[in-house]
């Protein structure tokens, strides 16, 4: 196991390496793998930037988040204008059903809810309002139903979810896969934050998953 001193090291190098990462106002403790983040970001996306580069470090177990979003001086933003703005953002976005997702915006904290088909629908709503700003974080309680077809045996999403992890760099004995209805559970292990991301994402995409839990561990 890399020592934690060495961790830090590298959680650092890849922070300043990032150029969406304004290192200069971020903390990092590392204890035992775990990796604390403190400071602040201007924006949420730049929060968002520094955990995802972080997750991309080999050693890294778990990430404790303590950062806060300061906005520069000349940026104000009421709740009523981030709302308008996040409304906006998702009726121009293409990967998002009209009408389907809600907005509520309170003290710069968005909540989006609403029902979509399909997974990538649900993510590409968040990633549209990250960048807005003002907001402070994103709660996304957006729920997804699954394509208008009978639902999938339960068995076959299962093994369509394997055969596409094998078709990546994932050994069949590392990620382990059980469906239960439409609900999918991930176990096993995963090298990096990055591959335990990917196999989520592999999840999301077999048809007729409508939820994922994910008790995927950091080896």
């Amino acid at each position: 196991m890399k020592a934690d001193h060495a961790l830090k090291a590298d959680v650092l190098a890849e922070l300043a390496w990032d150029p969406m990462v304004d290192a200069d106002h971020i903390g990092v403790t590392v204890r035992d793998g775990l990796v604390t983040l403190t400071g602040h970001a201007e924006s949420y996306w730049q929060k968002r930037a520094a955990e995802t580069a972080v997750g991309r470090v080999k050693g890294v177990k778990a990430i404790a988040e303590a950062m806060t979003v300061s906005l520069p001086l000349h940026v104000s933003r009421s709740d009523e204008e981030i709302a308008r703005a996040a409304v906006n953002r998702l009726d121009w976005d293409s990967a998002v059903p009209a009408g389907l997702v809600h907005v509520l915006v309170e003290n710069g904290n968005v909540t989006l809810s609403g029902s979509v088909a399909q997974a990538y629908q649900r993510e590409a709503a968040v990633l549209a309002v990250q960048p807005l700003w003002g907001v402070l974080s994103v709660t996304n309680e957006i729920t997804v139903s699954g394509p208008p077809i009978k639902p999938a045996n339960p068995d076959q999403i299962a093994d369509d979810i394997r055969r596409a992890l094998n078709r990546g760099w994932f050994a069949a004995d590392t990620v382990h896969v059980a469906a239960r209805g439409g609900i999918v559970t991930l176990s096993g292990s995963a090298s990096t934050f990055r591959d335990r991301a990917l196999a989520v994402a592999t999840a999301w995409a077999a048809p007729g998953t409508t939820a994922v839990e994910n008790h995927i561990r950091i080896s």
